[in-house]
């Protein structure tokens, strides 16, 4: 699956937790680590750019002179 380009951000989470659990199992070559570590940088740039459009789309309700309105999300960091 390292060739297929993932863009779902649920596959990539999948194909992420998959990746973390074979490098944990401690039975891989330094050159599967190396290349299971490479698929994995580039899934998780997937799922940030995911993410990352997901939270401009989000609205939420706020109350305004006691009516809800719609105001662009904010991520408190």
């Amino acid at each position: 699956m390292a060739d297929a380009k993932i863009t779902d951000f649920e596959q990539a989470l999948g194909r992420l937790e998959k990746l973390v659990a074979d490098m944990e199992g401690g039975e891989l070559s330094l050159e599967e680590m190396i290349k299971h570590f490479e698929e994995g940088s580039a899934l998780v740039d997937v799922c940030t750019n995911k993410l990352n459009e997901v939270e401009q789309k989000i609205e939420k309700l706020v109350k305004k002179d006691g009516e809800l309105v719609e105001a662009p999300f904010e991520v408190e960091e």
